[in-house]
Protein backbone atom coordinates (compact mmCIF):
# COMPACT_ATOMS: atom_id res chain seq x y z
CA UNK A 1 0.00 0.00 0.00
CA UNK A 2 1.04 3.44 -0.25
CA UNK A 3 0.92 7.07 1.99
CA UNK A 4 -2.38 7.22 0.36
CA UNK A 5 -3.89 4.22 1.70
CA UNK A 6 -7.56 4.65 2.98
CA UNK A 7 -7.69 8.44 1.57
CA UNK A 8 -11.62 9.14 0.31
CA UNK A 9 -11.68 10.72 -3.40
CA UNK A 10 -13.76 12.70 -5.00
CA UNK A 11 -13.28 12.54 -9.30
CA UNK A 12 -14.72 15.29 -11.81
CA UNK A 13 -14.24 13.74 -14.97
CA UNK A 14 -16.64 13.86 -17.72
CA UNK A 15 -14.92 10.62 -19.76
CA UNK A 16 -16.73 7.56 -18.30
CA UNK A 17 -13.69 5.47 -19.67
CA UNK A 18 -11.04 8.25 -17.98
CA UNK A 19 -13.37 8.33 -14.60
CA UNK A 20 -12.88 4.53 -14.69
CA UNK A 21 -9.50 4.18 -15.34
CA UNK A 22 -8.31 6.93 -12.55
CA UNK A 23 -10.82 4.85 -10.25
CA UNK A 24 -8.94 1.52 -10.63
CA UNK A 25 -5.59 3.65 -10.30
CA UNK A 26 -6.74 4.93 -6.99
CA UNK A 27 -7.87 1.72 -5.87
CA UNK A 28 -4.42 0.42 -6.50
CA UNK A 29 -2.56 3.10 -4.45
CA UNK A 30 -5.48 2.15 -1.49
CA UNK A 31 -7.52 5.07 -2.08
CA UNK A 32 -11.43 4.66 -2.10
CA UNK A 33 -13.78 6.80 -4.86
CA UNK A 34 -16.36 7.76 -2.72
CA UNK A 35 -18.05 10.71 -4.99
CA UNK A 36 -17.75 11.03 -9.06
CA UNK A 37 -19.41 13.97 -11.19
CA UNK A 38 -18.88 14.92 -15.23
CA UNK A 39 -20.20 17.82 -14.83
CA UNK A 40 -19.69 21.53 -13.23
CA UNK A 41 -23.14 21.40 -12.22
CA UNK A 42 -23.24 18.02 -10.52
CA UNK A 43 -19.99 18.58 -8.85
CA UNK A 44 -20.97 21.30 -6.97
CA UNK A 45 -24.31 19.92 -5.91
CA UNK A 46 -21.88 17.21 -4.30
CA UNK A 47 -19.07 18.81 -2.94
CA UNK A 48 -20.73 20.40 0.35
CA UNK A 49 -22.06 17.07 0.80
CA UNK A 50 -18.56 16.43 2.26
CA UNK A 51 -17.51 12.81 3.03
CA UNK A 52 -14.19 12.79 0.99
CA UNK A 53 -10.54 14.10 2.22
CA UNK A 54 -9.47 15.09 -1.79
CA UNK A 55 -10.56 15.38 -5.40
CA UNK A 56 -9.48 15.24 -8.34
CA UNK A 57 -10.43 17.74 -11.05
CA UNK A 58 -10.45 17.52 -14.91
CA UNK A 59 -9.51 21.04 -16.13
CA UNK A 60 -12.42 20.74 -18.60
CA UNK A 61 -15.51 19.60 -18.60
CA UNK A 62 -17.22 18.71 -22.00
CA UNK A 63 -16.20 23.02 -22.86
CA UNK A 64 -17.36 24.36 -19.59
CA UNK A 65 -13.79 24.95 -16.97
CA UNK A 66 -13.96 23.24 -13.52
CA UNK A 67 -12.76 26.47 -12.05
CA UNK A 68 -16.09 26.98 -9.71
CA UNK A 69 -15.47 23.53 -8.27
CA UNK A 70 -12.14 24.44 -7.25
CA UNK A 71 -13.12 27.98 -5.83
CA UNK A 72 -15.78 25.92 -3.62
CA UNK A 73 -13.03 23.33 -2.92
CA UNK A 74 -10.75 26.46 -1.36
CA UNK A 75 -13.78 27.98 0.07
CA UNK A 76 -14.00 24.78 2.17
CA UNK A 77 -10.74 23.91 3.11
CA UNK A 78 -10.72 20.48 0.86
CA UNK A 79 -7.22 19.91 -0.97
CA UNK A 80 -7.26 19.12 -4.49
CA UNK A 81 -5.55 18.76 -7.57
CA UNK A 82 -6.24 19.34 -11.48
CA UNK A 83 -5.98 16.49 -14.31
CA UNK A 84 -6.10 18.25 -17.43
CA UNK A 85 -4.34 17.65 -21.37
CA UNK A 86 -3.45 21.28 -21.28
CA UNK A 87 -0.87 20.89 -18.60
CA UNK A 88 -0.41 23.92 -16.32
CA UNK A 89 -0.99 26.23 -19.10
CA UNK A 90 -5.53 25.61 -18.97
CA UNK A 91 -5.32 27.19 -15.08
CA UNK A 92 -6.64 30.35 -13.78
CA UNK A 93 -3.28 32.15 -12.15
CA UNK A 94 -4.90 32.19 -9.11
CA UNK A 95 -4.76 28.39 -9.48
CA UNK A 96 -1.28 28.06 -10.32
CA UNK A 97 -0.33 26.55 -7.01
CA UNK A 98 -2.09 24.08 -7.13
CA UNK A 99 -0.92 20.65 -8.39
CA UNK A 100 -1.44 19.58 -11.51
CA UNK A 101 -1.14 16.22 -13.96
CA UNK A 102 -1.06 16.26 -17.66
CA UNK A 103 -2.66 13.23 -19.05
CA UNK A 104 -2.44 10.79 -19.65
CA UNK A 105 -0.51 10.18 -16.45
CA UNK A 106 0.61 7.01 -15.10
CA UNK A 107 0.04 5.96 -11.11
CA UNK A 108 3.28 7.55 -10.05
CA UNK A 109 2.18 11.04 -11.46
CA UNK A 110 -1.20 10.56 -9.86
CA UNK A 111 0.21 9.30 -6.36
CA UNK A 112 2.46 12.12 -6.19
CA UNK A 113 -0.19 14.98 -7.29
CA UNK A 114 -2.79 13.91 -4.49
CA UNK A 115 0.18 13.88 -2.12
CA UNK A 116 1.44 17.12 -2.94
CA UNK A 117 -2.31 18.36 -2.88
CA UNK A 118 -2.86 16.81 0.72
CA UNK A 119 0.67 18.70 1.98
CA UNK A 120 -1.06 22.11 0.59
CA UNK A 121 -3.69 21.52 3.13
CA UNK A 122 -1.74 21.25 6.25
Amino acid sequence: MTELTGLRVFIVEDESLVALLVEAMLEDLGCTVVLSAASVDEALDLVGSGGFDVALLDVNLAGEKVFPVADELRRLGVPFAFASGYGAAGLRSDLMDVPIIQKPFRLGDLEAALARALCRAV
